[in-house]
């Protein structure tokens, strides 16, 4: 039957397919570590104690009507202090959206600000900016990054193609490399947007700065969290936030986000998510208002799982430097933020037992997953192109123990292509 244009031609996710993938494999009794969802398993990194136990009584107190448009308020008054305590912005309750996580505020911000046949800049590789651009037809810029700066943006790579845009999307610590921008890299981009903006009349639409720190609160060792508005207050009217409890809390389906900046603009995004629905349940939210207050509550969740992601992000890199240092064509980028590791698999144009070749990124993921059970996402996922032998790994839904026990099979694996 006939459909509209724009479902006919919107892709998939590229994830979901290597998903089936594995489902296929684990459905046939086979063990297999999936390092593809950007998610946790619930049963090695639950949601933490207090809020679980926050969310049960806001049920038992009725708390199940129509939250309001913008979110409750006694949430935005907690993400306000929030913000002000743990980085430092000061953002009033007027200023703050709630929603459904925290994919409904890239969307909404991509609505408010951008318009058909307008550019949209962002890296790649990164998150689902490519799909949001396809859903607006916006004119989608990706920019390649690379591997020497550890597949961050700079404003040189960027400079060339915002002139007339309508959105810069950036991301730190990214998704999915789990890297992040070192404070002179942003500072950069930030003058070149001031610059830009510099340039626009009175009448014209500004250059819009979407930061996506979802996963501000995961940074490992002494590597710092940076945004545009702290290193660049005049870039206040510009950036739009995006942020939330998924990734920091493990609380991927609670669905309690919050993007914050410009009154103006967070007010239109108010009526856009609105109108989709994509509010966040009104109990979460009211539990999610009493738990982010509790420091002492925060810090020691946050310290637990930080310590139990860095593990297994560190046995990943380990592992994969092991077997660089053994001589094979594979190399890793220390884990600096998020639930990410960047790890390279260099085996284009080699063998399998069977006599395949592996043309691309694409083979090399699915010949893993089936000879050495372990399944990654290929960059090319997130807007590179597929002759790039770099992947995301992810260890929300996998334990330590389940990372430790692939390093060999990876290695058998390796070791069978010629």
């Amino acid at each position: 039957m006939k459909v509209s244009a724009l479902a006919e031609n919107l892709r998939g996710s590229e994830i979901i397919k290597i998903a089936g993938e594995v489902n296929e494999l684990k459905r046939q009794g086979q063990n297999v570590a999936n390092l593809t969802i950007g998610d946790y398993d619930s049963n090695i990194y639950p949601i933490p104690d207090e809020l679980k136990q926050d969310i049960v009584d806001a049920y038992a107190a009725n708390q199940t009507n129509y939250p309001p448009a913008d979110g409750v308020l006694a949430l935005r008054e907690s993400v306000s202090a929030f913000l002000k305590n743990r980085l430092g912005l000061n953002y009033k309750s007027n200023e703050i959206l709630i929603s459904g996580g925290s994919r409904p505020l890239i969307y909404s911000t991509y609505l408010a600000v951008v318009d058909e046949g307008d550019k949209v800049v962002f890296p790649a590789p990164s998150w689902n900016n490519n799909h949001y651009c396809d859903l607006l037809k916006a004119e989608g810029i990706m920019v390649q990054t690379r591997a020497e700066n550890n597949f961050m943006p700079t404003a040189d790579e960027l400079r060339p193609h915002i002139k007339g845009a309508a959105l810069l999307a950036l991301c730190s610590p990214l998704n999915p490399t789990g890297t992040m921008f070192n404070k002179k890299d942003l500072e950069e981009i930030c003058d070149m947007v001031i610059a830009e903006n510099k340039t626009r009349t009175a009448g014209e639409k500004p250059l819009y700065f979407l930061y996506d720190q979802i996963y501000s609160q995961l940074t490992f060792g002494d590597n710092q969290h940076f945004d545009p508005v702290t290193l660049r207050p005049e870039l206040r009217d510009y950036v739009i936030f995006i942020d939330g409890a998924s990734k920091c809390f493990a609380a991927t389906g609670v669905r309690v986000g919050w993007g914050f900046g410009p009154e103006g603009v967070i007010n239109n995004m108010k009526a856009i998510v609105g109108h989709m629905g994509a509010w966040s349940p009104k109990a979460e939210q009211v539990a999610m208002a009493k738990y982010i207050l509790d420091d002492a509550a925060v810090n020691a969740y946050l310290t637990k799982l930080k310590g139990s992601v860095q593990a297994s992000l560190n046995a990943l890199h380990n592992g994969f430097q092991s077997l660089k240092a053994d001589g094979f064509q594979v190399d890793s980028i220390a884990p600096m933020g998020a639930i990410y590791l960047t790890v390279k698999l260099d085996y284009t144009g080699k063998k399998t037992p069977d006599g395949a070749v592996l043309k691309d990124s694409a083979d090399i993921n699915f010949y893993l997953i089936k000879e050495a059970k372990i399944a990654f996402v290929p960059f090319s996922a997130f807007g590179t192109d597929d002759s790039v032998t770099w992947f995301r790994a992810s260890v929300g839904a996998c334990t330590l123990q389940d990372i430790e026990d692939a390093m060999p099979r990876i290695k058998a694996a390796l070791s069978k292509l010629v």
